[in-house]
C-alpha cells in the first residue's frame, strides 16, 4: 500500500512539474520552480492565485553582516515602522551565511530579505526573489567599488606585485570578493588562481583585517566595509594603501519572495520608499537615508556580467559551492 501511494505522488508530482514546464513560456536563468514570461529575469506572480501568500507575521533578513548584533539593533527601527507600516507583526530574523538567507527564501521561511550585491543573483535564480529596492539618498542609489588594499607599511604598489604572494578573497559567491577580481585582475596583469590561490577569509571585514594583521599581502574588498569600519574606529584609514579601484557596481538590494499576495507586495514596497533612516541607520549605511526604486534586469547587468566573465553563473552549483565553504567556515571557527 505505502508502496502504491509513493508511486501516485512521485507521478502526480511529476506530471505537474510537465504541466508547469509547459505553461510556462520562458523561464530563462531561473529555477523550473519559478517562470519569467515577460522577461525581466525575476520570477513571475503565480498564475494560479491559490499559490499566492500573505503570511500573518513577516518574517525579513538582512545578512550576514560583519557585525550582527549591531545590526539587529540598526535595524531596530525599521523592522517596528514596518511592522506598523503594514499592520502585521515583522520578525527580525537572523541568518548565519549567504546560502542560508538564499535557501530560507525558496522554502518560503524569508519574505522580505536584504541581499549583498553577489548573493542578489543566487537569490533571484534559486529563490524566486524580487529586488525592488537599494539603500540611496535623494540624489540617487549610491553604488561602491572593489577596493585592493595592502598595509600601508608594505612594497605592493600595483595588482602585478602580489604575484605569488598570500591574497584574501571572501567566498565563492562575493562580487568585489572574488567575482570581479576573477574577471577584472588579468587585465590588470595578475591573474587569481594562476598568479596566486586566493584564500578565501570568509567575509570583506576579515579579509581587511587579515591585511592589516599581515595574515595576507593583499585582498579585494567592498569599499563601503572599508569605509564602515575605518570609522567604528575599527583600524585606522593610514594603516592600508588601496593599489586599485574598480568601476562601480549597485551595493545590495532588497527583496520579497515572488509568491506574495500583490497587495501585501505593493504596501511592502510603499512602506519602504517612505521611509527615512534614523541617524543610527543612516550613519551604518555609509549616509545613505530612504530605499529606492531599482530594476533587477538593468541595475544588475554589471554584477551579472562580471558573473558571467569569470565563469561563475548564478545557479545551484555555485550556491551549493557557497554552503559548503561557509559551513567549513564555520567549524573551523568552533576548534
Amino acid at each position: 500500500m505505502n508502496l502504491t501511494r509513493s508511486i501516485l505522488i512521485a507521478c502526480a508530482t511529476l506530471a505537474s512539474a510537465v504541466s508547469w514546464g509547459q505553461a510556462c513560456p520562458h523561464r530563462g536563468e531561473l529555477d523550473t520552480a519559478y517562470c519569467d514570461a515577460d522577461r525581466d529575469l525575476v520570477a513571475d506572480l503565480p498564475t494560479d492565485k491559490s499559490k499566492w501568500r500573505d503570511p500573518g507575521t513577516l518574517i525579513f533578513a538582512y545578512g550576514p553582516t560583519e557585525d550582527p548584533a549591531t545590526y539587529e539593533g540598526v535595524l531596530r527601527p525599521f523592522v517596528e515602522y514596518l511592522s506598523q507600516c503594514t499592520a502585521k507583526p515583522v520578525r527580525h530574523f537572523a541568518l548565519h551565511s549567504h546560502a542560508a538567507e538564499i535557501e530560507a527564501m525558496r522554502a518560503g521561511r524569508l519574505h522580505v530579505a536584504g541581499y549583498a550585491a553577489g548573493p542578489t543573483g543566487f537569490a533571484v535564480n534559486l529563490a524566486g526573489a524580487v529586488p525592488f529596492a537599494a539603500p540611496g539618498t535623494e540624489a540617487g542609489i549610491r553604488g561602491y567599488h572593489l577596493a585592493f588594499i595592502v598595509r600601508a607599511d608594505s612594497p605592493y604598489r600595483t595588482l602585478p606585485d602580489l604575484k605569488g604572494k598570500k591574497v584574501a578573497h571572501v567566498a565563492p559567491s562575493s562580487n568585489s570578493g572574488h567575482l570581479a577580481p576573477l574577471a577584472l585582475f588579468p587585465a590588470e596583469g595578475l591573474t587569481p588562481g594562476q598568479d596566486y590561490k586566493p584564500s578565501m577569509s570568509g567575509g570583506h571585514d576579515k579579509s581587511a583585517l587579515g591585511v592589516v594583521a599581515g595574515d595576507y599581502d593583499g585582498a579585494p574588498v567592498a569599499s563601503g566595509v572599508l569605509e564602515r569600519m575605518i570609522a567604528r574606529g575599527t583600524f585606522k584609514a593610514d594603516a592600508i594603501r588601496t593599489i586599485h579601484r574598480s568601476a562601480n557596481f549597485p551595493t545590495q538590494s532588497f527583496a520579497h519572495a515572488h509568491d506574495l499576495r500583490p497587495e501585501l507586495a505593493a504596501k511592502i514596497k510603499h512602506c519602504m520608499f517612505a521611509f527615512r533612516f534614523p541617524p543610527l541607520m543612516s550613519k551604518e549605511f555609509s549616509g545613505d537615508d530612504r530605499f529606492l526604486p531599482i530594476d533587477y534586469k538593468k541595475d544588475w547587468e554589471p554584477i551579472r556580467r562580471v558573473a558571467e566573465v569569470a565563469g561563475t553563473p548564478f545557479n545551484r552549483a555555485g550556491l551549493d559551492r557557497e554552503a559548503k565553504r561557509e559551513a567549513e567556515e564555520r567549524e573551523k571557527a568552533k576548534r
